[in-house]
């Protein structure tokens, strides 16, 4: 599998890939992280292809999976207050967010969990509670439960972890 920044022209195929996400956490009991508000919108996944923060992974020369990633210091305002725990390091970071597969390929999380970590040898993810697959996936990957941050679009918490070399 191949990972490569997200093109103008792979919107439509990303936006695909949500929705199926979405109808996929539900049936998995996780009807409220994505759900009533559609998420993501469109403008957010365009402004993220401009800014050269969206990926996705290719499996025979098809879109199987898309995430955003970003890292550097202090770079996720909804992580500067962690409740019931801290974080583990204060240093530079790496962040996943919005990672979602098509359904069609197996392995697509932890490839990108991999990935992003040789990026930078230092990762923080947060999920929703709901979502046992992602947590299932976080433990498999080597991340530690680190305690809840609260998002910033309707504050609802979230479970946030991190890993570290």
């Amino acid at each position: 599998m191949e990972i490569r920044r997200s093109e103008e022209t792979d919107c439509c195929e990303i936006m695909k890939i949500y929705a199926h996400a979405r109808r996929f956490m539900a049936e998995q009991g996780n009807p409220d992280q994505w759900g009533p508000t559609n998420w993501p919108p469109e403008a957010l996944i365009h402004s993220d292809i401009q800014a050269g923060n969206s990926y996705v992974c290719i499996d025979e020369d098809k879109i199987a999976g898309t995430f955003y990633f970003v890292r550097g210091r202090d770079i996720e305002p909804t992580y500067r207050v962690i409740e019931d725990g801290a974080w583990l390091d204060d240093s530079p970071y790496g962040v996943i967010h919005r990672l979602a597969a098509n359904g069609t390929v197996h392995g697509v999380g932890e490839h990108v969990m991999k990935w992003a970590f040789q990026q930078c040898g230092h990762l923080r993810i947060d999920t929703h509670e709901n979502n046992r697959i992602m947590r299932n996936l976080l433990r498999k990957c080597g991340f530690v439960y680190c305690g809840v941050i609260y998002v910033e679009e309707d504050g609802s918490p979230r479970l946030a972890y991190e890993k570290i070399k």
